[in-house]
């Protein structure tokens, strides 16, 4: 009985050591699971790819359907892939909040900007907020009009991109354990680093509640440069809504031959907050000041239009237009497409213009059954704008908003497609002198010509003006460190 209990008790203990094994090997196991998923975009391309199966996703990832032109001229819906770059592993140091303020190419650039700043600071930046309080009352959030899987997916070899803050610091966000402040303006990048990052650090969720401008146009590191081209050019894509709809207005222009993208900024509000009423009656300027008052955030209110006119600081009128591209030359038969909102004064300023080129259209006249979805959503209609913008055949912008500089520059990145820009000054010392009589259509023309020779969006260097990043050339309109330039011009 003595040797039968030890026997018994010698294979209970062995029992008991085999189960021990048993789940050690089991923890072993999973921990090694565990070490092989969070590191596999390290091994991805040598070991897990090999293999799909959890811890692994396809390469070639769906992320969105887009029209393509048939052999018979028509379209299918094809689907578009890509091949995800690996993810960045870093040390993240907290989690970074913006709210974009402006129109739709204000909160572009900004976008850019807040991206590499999350970059560099390694940080994990939330889906940017856009603005739904600025005039244009816009209710759209960012997956509205730019695609956000593909925003995020395409950029994920440089900073985590989130669609919102995880629950636990989604919860201490609502409790108020957050900071939110405007960064200072056409700040260099060891601001936020010196700046921005402890605050992140401290609170770990940083909320800048203003983004327009607030990072330098110049001496920041090249790799800082580049990268915000490549938000900017490659990760903000449209929606394959708004994409296919702005494909289908160019394809209905392209029927008709060349057309001219006019950006005729007369739109009411432009008018207001620039204070420039030359051509409008007295009604109408009285309307546009009560307007001007009306927003305080508009903060200057007493304005001589005569004066901000001879300085070239107004929107040229449409009648001003009109004898522009007449003296450019442009051919009477090309269509004049208007990427702007509703002309202030409708016909009655449109005249000119539309005497003197009777193909002018508007995206209203050219798909109005596509655009009731997009009615009430200006960011969404200033998209389908832009998108116009790029593929026209010449680009003129009658003012230089952000929508015009960063067309401009975006224009430039396609291979330094023809865009004028306008010396407004000279043009209204010149409009007024043939208007006057003083100078004959023969030499108005001449003088137009000869003073635009070298402001159509040709290879340039970006000018910078130390201590004066307002007057200096805006990044986003030249962004040269991005662009293919010529030889002698790289050497500058």
């Amino acid at each position: 009985m003595g040797g039968g209990g030890k026997a018994e008790k010698a294979r209970r203990s062995s029992a008991r050591v085999k189960l021990w094994v048993a789940r050690a090997s089991t923890v072993l196991l999973w921990t090694c699971v565990v070490h092989l998923a969070a590191y596999r975009e390290l091994w991805a391309p040598s070991v897990l790819t090999r293999w799909p199966g959890c811890l692994t996703q396809p390469h070639g990832v769906q992320l969105r359907s887009e029209a393509v032109a048939t052999a018979d001229g028509g379209q299918r819906e094809a689907v578009r892939s890509m091949a995800l770059p690996p993810k960045r592993i870093y040390k993240n140091n907290g989690y970074l909040m913006v709210s974009c303020n402006g129109g739709l190419n204000q909160m572009r650039a900004a976008i850019c900007d807040m991206v590499t700043i999350a970059r560099y600071l390694n940080v994990t930046l939330i889906v940017p907020e856009l603005d739904k309080a600025s005039f244009w009352a816009d209710p759209s959030d960012f997956q509205d009009i730019f695609d956000v899987d593909y925003f995020i997916a395409s950029l994920r070899d440089e900073v985590r991109i989130l669609r919102q803050l995880p629950p636990r610091m989604k919860r201490r966000a609502e409790m108020g354990f957050l900071h939110s402040m405007p960064p200072i303006s056409w700040s260099d990048i060891s601001y936020y680093h010196h700046q921005i990052l402890p605050l992140i650090r401290k609170y770990k969720v940083l909320h800048l509640n203003r983004t327009d401008a607030r990072l330098a146009n110049s001496g920041l590191p090249m790799e800082i440069q580049k990268l915000r081209c490549r938000v900017n050019y490659n990760a903000l894509r449209f929606t394959p809504e708004i994409e296919n709809l702005g494909r289908r207005l160019v394809q209905a222009l392209r029927r008709n031959g060349p057309f001219v993208v006019l950006h005729l900024r007369y739109e009411m509000d432009m008018l207001a907050f620039s204070g420039c009423t030359h051509g409008c009656s007295k009604k109408e300027a009285e309307e546009l000041t009560k307007m001007r008052y009306a927003y305080p955030w508009w903060k200057e209110k007493v304005i001589d239009s005569d004066a901000k006119r001879k300085d070239g600081l107004c929107p040229l009128t449409p009648e001003e237009t009109a004898l522009v591209l007449q003296a450019l030359g442009i051919d009477c038969s090309y269509q004049i497409y208007i990427a702007a909102g509703e002309i202030y004064g409708g016909q009655r300023r449109m005249a000119a213009l539309t005497s003197a080129y009777p193909n002018v259209v508007r995206k209203e006249i050219l798909l109005p059954s596509y655009l009731s979805l997009f009615q009430n959503h200006s960011s969404q209609m200033a998209a389908l704008d832009y998108m116009v913008s790029l593929e026209s055949d010449i680009f003129i912008p009658t003012y230089d908003g952000n929508m015009a500089k960063v067309v401009e520059g975006h224009r430039r990145y396609l291979g330094f497609k023809k865009t004028v820009l306008l010396d407004r000054k000279l043009i209204v010392e010149l409009v007024d002198q043939y208007r006057n009589g003083t100078r004959s259509w023969a030499d108005f023309s001449s003088a137009v010509k000869a003073s635009h020779t070298s402001r159509m969006g040709e290879p340039s260097r970006r000018q910078a003006i130390p201590d004066k990043p307002k007057e200096e050339d805006y990044f986003y309109a030249n962004p040269h460190e991005c662009l293919h330039q010529p030889d002698d011009l790289s050497a500058l």
